[in-house]
């Protein structure tokens, strides 16, 4: 029996409208009914029964009767945009594996021992071991006596001394600029020119957040505005990383989804991109592009030609380009390569160079992994002058970004130099961990081709698999049934059965009549394995079941 609270969690995953919310909202409804009758009786056995029993109550205690408050804040008072929402990363799925975590504590037999949570993009909480270099330098930052230790190399000391140096009070506990410290917004613009061979990036068009997730919904929430009485219309790809799909419910503007291209490995098809925003100019205004490269959830790396052809579909139509490029370290695949938004507009020269662009990198992915720490930047490329202003008054309302994180994204763009005392352990540690995860990703990409009806393209970057499931009819119609997209009834039951925690594809978007997971490829080796093999037995037995 799953809880009152996962039911409430799946109710909420879907619009009203919705046939999963339709035949959950019974099942829902009952549990919070039999909730309030307990609460009622309890109520009840204290006091006596109604009105009366209320009036003893608060007559014995000296207090005045009064009539029965109401709340202010409720579900049909709150802010309708906020209901529907979702984020699939975080959904019901998961409440349900913690559960069984707290089951399986307190003595619960299961047909396994513990939960594999390949949910969420999560490094460290998966066994990944932080870079020292970025963990020293932060260490000494927050506790300043260590500088006095001799267990600290000289360069992390210096890097540290010049972070605390640009803080006020020499403390990071203090507030920092909104757009953050400007020492590491140098740093951050130096990193870009480097990595782009060259082409110069202005400090002044740099600005730190609290996660790249922060600075993407600063960017739309600018975009949130109607014009001609139509809603702002944000292209996003599909399948896509729910924080899009999320913000632009948040928001109240309008999602236009555009197809990946499965069979290309999951390529940008120009043709789609036209075909969707033909059909969106009919009730909304297209403003924005948004493009993961590489990929989450696909784990596609897009090639330069592709980009081009993006940037040129950008500036044709009028758009805006969002680019997501928090996994640009993280890339596997033999020939795969990663190129920035930037540089390719740029080297594209007029009337190319001129299109609005915002791209976004992060301390989360990458080598580093230092999810919980929310160090990110994100710059602005051609941005109108007058809403650069506006944007830096919106965010002067946040304060400033985590000392922390800025802290942290420094001691990425800013690493050891060849010479200095840190330089070949850092070298070691990064390219050890981005090793692995090439390997990593081999293993999911092989291991799920190699089970009849799984087909998962080539991971070439980033930290996911998205394979595709062929699932007989009879499961898709029991899956109906119950008012649950199919690849959810799959991946709630590979859950109960085995303990591992993946997210439907439905959380993610996908063309209609096809099925598909997203699974992390980040539990370390040995784990890996287990999990694959539990998978696999998982999936025969289970799609076997429904083909008698």
């Amino acid at each position: 029996m799953l809880s009152n609270r996962l039911f409430l969690a799946i109710l909420c995953r879907h619009p009203p409208s919705h046939p999963s919310r339709r035949n959950f909202s019974r099942t829902a409804a009952a549990c919070l009914q039999s909730q309030k009758h307990k609460s009622k009786m309890m109520s009840t056995q204290e006091n006596g029964s109604g009105d009366a029993g209320r009036a003893r109550s608060a007559l014995k205690n000296g207090h005045h009767v009064s009539a029965p408050s109401r709340k202010t804040l409720t579900l049909d008072t709150m802010n309708a945009n906020v209901k529907v929402m979702e984020y699939a990363v975080r959904g019901p799925l998961v409440i349900r594996a913690g559960e069984i975590e707290t089951e399986l504590k307190n003595g619960a037999k299961k047909p396994f021992k513990d939960v594999i949570r390949a949910n969420i993009g999560d490094c460290h909480a998966m066994g990944q071991v932080p870079i020292s270099f970025i963990r020293q330098v932060m260490c000494l930052c927050f506790n300043p006596e260590l500088f006095q230790s001799p267990d600290f190399a000289s360069d992390v000391k210096e890097h540290a001394r010049r972070i605390l140096d640009s803080c006020r009070g020499s403390s990071v506990g203090s507030y920092t600029d909104s757009t953050g410290l400007d020492v590491v917004r140098h740093d951050v613009a130096e990193f870009i020119r480097r990595r782009d061979g060259g082409i110069p990036s202005n400090p002044e068009n740099i600005i730190l957040t609290a996660g790249a997730s922060e600075g993407i919904k600063s960017i739309l929430k600018l975009m949130n505005q109607d014009q001609d009485g139509k809603r702002p219309g944000v292209m996003v790809p599909i399948p896509q990383y729910p924080l899009y799909s999320a913000t632009i419910a948040e928001y109240g503007m309008e999602q236009i989804g555009y197809f990946l291209d499965e069979d290309k490995n999951w390529a940008l098809d120009i043709a789609d991109l036209k075909r969707a925003v033909t059909e969106a100019r009919r009730h909304c205004n297209p403003s924005v592009i948004v493009v993961i490269n590489p990929g989450n959830p696909t784990g596609q790396v897009l090639t330069e030609d592709n980009i081009r052809a993006v940037i040129r579909f950008a500036q044709e139509e009028g758009l805006f380009i969002m680019a997501d490029e928090v996994y640009q370290d993280n890339i596997y695949a033999p020939g795969s390569k990663f190129h920035s938004f930037k540089r390719v507009q740029a080297e594209m020269g007029a009337p190319f160079n001129t299109v609005e662009l915002a791209s976004f990198y992060s301390t989360s992915k990458g080598f580093m992994g230092e999810c919980g720490i929310r160090g990110a930047y994100m710059e602005l490329i051609n941005l109108d002058a007058q809403v650069m202003a506006m944007l830096k008054k919106m965010l002067s309302a946040k304060l400033c970004p985590t000392t922390a994180g800025q802290a942290c994204i420094d001691c990425v763009v800013n690493p050891p130099r060849e010479g200095e005392p840190s330089y070949e352990s850092f070298q070691a540690e990064k390219q050890g961990v981005l090793k692995s995860l090439a390997e990593r990703a081999k293993i999911v990409t092989d291991n799920f081709n190699s089970i009849p009806g799984i087909h998962c393209n080539v991971v070439q970057g980033a930290m996911y698999a998205f394979p595709r499931l062929d699932l007989p009819q009879g499961l898709i119609d029991k899956a109906k049934s119950l008012g649950q997209e199919p690849d959810f009834y799959y991946a709630l039951h590979l859950l109960e059965s085995t303990g591992i925690c993946i997210v439907p594809g439905s959380g993610f978007g996908q063309k209609p009549g096809t099925y598909h997971f997203r699974t992390t490829i980040l539990p370390p080796a040995d784990l890996l394995k287990t999990m694959m093999d539990r998978f696999k037995a998982f999936h025969v037995s289970f799609i076997q079941s429904f083909q008698k």
